[in-house]
């Protein structure tokens, strides 16, 4: 059986233009917990290379808030290398509703729920549903981010599901400024997992750095298969 679909090491670099007026840390695996405010949007281009296959995937998410409540995202990927047919990936909607949040001080605490549905851009490709769940926490220079979500998959099309656990640190500054948005640098270090009924069960882990400016991040990490 063939467990191991992200190959046994992969890098990620990548960058988000944030529209709204704040930039926030995320996980470098998952986008479902970033905060974006009201009318405010998130576009993140993510190049994944898999060593193992020498397979190259550039990925594009957009995360647009509704409100202070309510977000959309959606996802989409693109083989790069190699060429030839099937290089447009299939499509992911979801609508995040948050469900409870406590704000402290110096930090938050928020959970949420999360619909969709994974839409074929191939006529061969069949549709899936899917939910979830998602968790974030954020104090002082800690953000813990908890995410999981599972697709009924229709036809022909495999059930499958994912699961993230991201901790990111900010090493820069130590202290944040009482006024303005200085630039931070973040550590992250995530557990990730990937089922699929077909196929079975691949569990990575991820480290990486973000450098975070107002409006922009700059990000780059590397996968490791722990199968």
């Amino acid at each position: 059986m063939q467990h191991n679909k992200l190959g046994l090491l992969c890098g990620l670099c990548g960058i988000g233009l944030l529209l709204a007026p704040t930039a926030y840390s995320m996980g470098l695996r998952s986008l479902v917990a970033l905060p974006v405010e009201k009318h405010g949007g998130v576009a993140r281009l993510t190049l994944e290379h898999d060593q193992t296959n020498d397979t190259s995937q550039l990925v594009t998410n957009l995360a647009y808030g509704i409100d202070h409540k309510q977000t959309l995202l959606f996802g989409l990927g693109y083989r790069v290398s190699p060429g030839g047919a099937d290089q447009l990936g299939d499509g992911s909607l979801l609508y995040r509703r948050v469900a409870w949040q406590d704000d402290e001080l110096n930090g938050t605490n928020r959970f949420s729920w999360l619909a969709g549905a994974i839409l074929p851009t191939q006529r061969e490709r069949d549709s899936a549903a899917q939910a979830g769940l998602v968790f974030a926490h954020f104090r002082g220079r800690h953000e813990v981010d908890l995410d999981a979500v599972y697709q009924v998959g229709f036809s022909e099309r495999p059930d499958s599901a994912r699961y993230d656990a991201s901790w990111q640190y900010r090493l820069s500054p130590s202290v944040r400024p009482s006024w303005g948005t200085p630039a931070e640098i973040n550590t992250v270090l995530e557990f990730n997992g990937r089922w699929q009924s077909h196929s079975g069960t691949s569990r990575q882990v991820t480290a990486g750095l973000q450098w975070i400016h107002p409006q922009w991040v700059l990000e780059g990490g590397i996968v490791k298969e722990l199968n």
